[in-house]
């Protein structure tokens, strides 16, 4: 008797279905640093609250001194970076989807995704209630509580679902890189803005980061598993 011979890379049994299609390690890397935020914040952690205050009046000194800076602060704040900018580009985006690219239902996943993140942040804001700063000589105001920060929320959650489509519909490298340096200098700078005007406390604005990005993943693995699930039955 002869050995049988080693099966052929033709013969290899094929994956096992169900793999899934995304790690599920970056949701745990973003929802676990936001859980233990959100609990220091919600206790109210002295050496976290300390912190907060003294990078916010270093911060608000600066921006006082400089009005020019300030103002340009305020443009960027509240134009084009506001949560309503930012949903407005969505919806033109979710537009597209539906009339051109005849693709409803990934419009109302994303339609979803963004509502379901917004009504989060606000239960968020009422159930930890926490205070904006507070100043003698405010340069600019803002209203409801202050943790997490919606600009900073709104801009990951937006910037990220459209990074996500860029790769779902094959874009070039070109477009790729652009579109991830403008949504990178978005982010940052939106939540920085926030901290320049002192109507944000630094771990808002790191709250609003972590949530948005969760928020983003969660969505974009569960569309990806769903999807694939369906055209394996």
């Amino acid at each position: 008797m002869h050995p049988a011979p080693p099966a052929s890379p033709s013969e290899a049994p094929p994956p096992a279905r169900g793999r899934p299609t995304a790690p599920l390690s970056p949701l745990f890397l973003t929802l676990l640093p936001f859980a233990l935020l959100l609990t220091l914040v919600a206790a109210r952690w002295t050496p976290l609250m300390d912190l907060d205050a003294d990078v916010s009046r270093s911060l608000h000194r600066k921006a006082v001194d400089e009005p020019d800076v300030t103002r340009a602060n305020r443009i960027l704040s509240d134009w084009v970076w506001d949560p309503w900018t930012m949903r407005a580009l969505i919806a033109v985006v979710i537009v597209v989807l539906v009339w051109r690219l005849r693709d409803a239902v990934l419009a109302g996943w994303i339609a979803a995704t963004c509502l379901l993140g917004t009504l989060v942040q606000q239960a968020l804001k009422a159930l930890v209630d926490r205070p904006r700063p507070v100043w003698p000589d405010p340069v600019d105001s803002a209203h409801y509580a202050a943790f997490p920060s919606g600009h900073a929320m709104t801009a990951t959650v937006v910037c990220g679902l459209l990074l996500w489509l860029l790769r779902r519909r094959g874009a070039g490298r070109a477009l790729w890189w652009a579109a991830l340096a403008v949504s990178v200098v978005s982010v940052l700078g939106v939540g920085l803005t926030r901290l320049w005007l002192g109507v944000h406390w630094p771990s808002d604005v790191a709250g609003g980061w972590l949530l948005g990005a969760f928020t983003v993943l969660l969505s974009t693995v569960a569309y990806e598993r769903w999807r694939a699930a369906g055209s394996r039955s």
